[in-house]
């Protein structure tokens, strides 16, 4: 079991699809990860009670919000943790896209990350996690060096 750890909060079990592809990519860097259902709107305080209850813990820990349309769940996560969060919030086609501007736009002191492929929201929370974490940091080291293997070999071989 990973030291770090990776908690994903869904805004609905709508979420779960789009949390999956989180969840898989983070275990790919050795991420342990835990998925809960919570809402800034509907459950305040089940929210914050989830969120203390991962606070109290003496682990490394990046939190990533998934919610859509209107997204409080990232800024409220943010406000009330010390951990980075991430927000990633699930794709859409309401209102013409301009929901992702509650992910976007957010208070002053209030800075989640926002990254809209899910693999991607995992391979930020691992680069943030493995700033102290060796074995997550050569994870990601290997995630690069396989990346730009692809690139090279492509490249090679569309010149053959």
């Amino acid at each position: 079991m990973s030291e770090a750890l990776v908690i994903i909060l869904m805004g609905s079990r709508a979420d779960e699809g789009h949390c999956q592809k989180i969840a898989e990519a983070a275990r790919t860097f050795g991420l342990d990860v835990v998925m809960r259902v919570c809402s800034a709107h509907k459950t305040a305080a089940h929210t914050l009670q989830i969120i203390s209850s991962y606070e109290g813990e003496n682990r490394p820990r990046v939190y990533i919000t998934v919610a859509g349309r209107s997204n409080a769940l990232s800024g409220f996560t943010d406000g009330a943790v010390c951990a980075p969060v991430i927000a990633c919030p699930p794709p859409s086609e309401a209102y013409g896209g301009a929901d992702i501007y509650s992910s976007l736009r957010m208070p002053s002191g209030i800075a989640p990350a926002v990254v809209l492929d899910p693999a991607n929201a995992a391979l930020l929370a691992a680069k943030i996690l493995g700033i102290n974490n060796p074995l997550v940091q050569q994870k990601v080291l290997d995630f690069q060096a396989r990346q730009m293997e692809k690139i090279l070999k492509d490249d090679h071989d569309l010149q053959a």
